[in-house]
């Protein structure tokens, strides 16, 4: 059940689109001193890693991050800080990876190309170096015991390199998500004002910005049609005659409006 679980976050972590902020390349240029102290105190800078990427609350450690069978069965809850030095001084190894593991799934991280090439050449070296050892011990030969010693040397010190950068990567990502460089973490908006009352008034549209301590200009609107009234005094047709004057022939005759 746990390793379907490990290899169902494996093909996940196959689908993430975000990148290191720096390849394993360009690690000893990105930061020189860090990588000298990861190289030289590597389980110093591994301890000092997963409480960073933990955000310094030990109460959330767990044994290898939680990638491992025996996480979570360690007594971890007791006392983290000594189960975490245990881990990075016997288990190195997995104590990086599972840093590594850790900000891959946090940030969506994915690993490029190159720099898995440089790890499975690592494991290829470790792995060639270890088959050497066997036929060297069976066969009893000293040209393939040399052999094996100096592959086992060299395949030591890229694996101490390898590692020493992949720490400076972590350390350097750590570094973007803390807004140390670049651009500083996304802020909380401010409240928005829904009323209009405490802002000013827009521009008139149509109009230039009016000078300073005048009032914009006014629209002008057309004057209202004027209607036509009858002559002052007598009422318009349809109105009854005034007193004193015959229903019939109203208006009097001779009138001329």
């Amino acid at each position: 059940m746990a390793s379907q679980e490990y290899l169902n976050k494996m093909q996940v972590r196959q689908n993430y689109r975000n990148l290191w902020h720096t390849d394993l390349m360009s690690t000893i240029q990105a930061d020189t001193p860090y990588c000298c102290f990861a190289l030289w105190c590597a389980p110093c800078a591994s301890y000092l890693l997963r409480k960073r990427a933990l955000y310094g609350d030990m109460t959330r450690y767990t044994c290898c991050a939680g990638y491992m069978p025996c996480s979570g069965r360690c007594g971890e809850s007791r006392c983290p800080e000594f189960c975490l030095a245990t881990e990075v001084f016997l288990c190195f190894g997995n104590s990086v990876a599972s840093t590594r593991f850790m900000l891959q799934d946090e940030f969506n991280i994915q690993t490029t190309r190159c720099d898995n090439c440089i790890i499975g050449f690592m494991f290829c070296l470790q792995q060639l170096a270890c088959i050497f050892s066997i036929v060297a011990m069976i066969v009893g030969s000293e040209e393939i015991q040399e052999a094996s010693q100096l592959l086992s040397c060299l395949s030591d010190m890229v694996y101490c390199t390898v590692c020493a950068c992949m720490q400076t990567q972590h350390k350097v990502e750590m570094d973007k998500r803390d807004g140390k460089f670049g651009p500083q973490p996304m802020a909380v908006p401010p409240m928005q004002h829904m009323s209009r009352l405490d802002q000013p008034y827009p521009p008139t549209v149509g109009y230039p910005p009016p000078a300073y301590g005048q009032p914009p200009p006014q629209q002008a609107y057309p004057a209202p049609p004027q209607q036509a009234y009858p002559a002052p005094g007598y009422p318009p047709a349809g109105y009854p005659p005034p007193a004193g004057y015959p229903a019939s022939g109203y208006p009097p005759p001779g009138y001329q409006k």
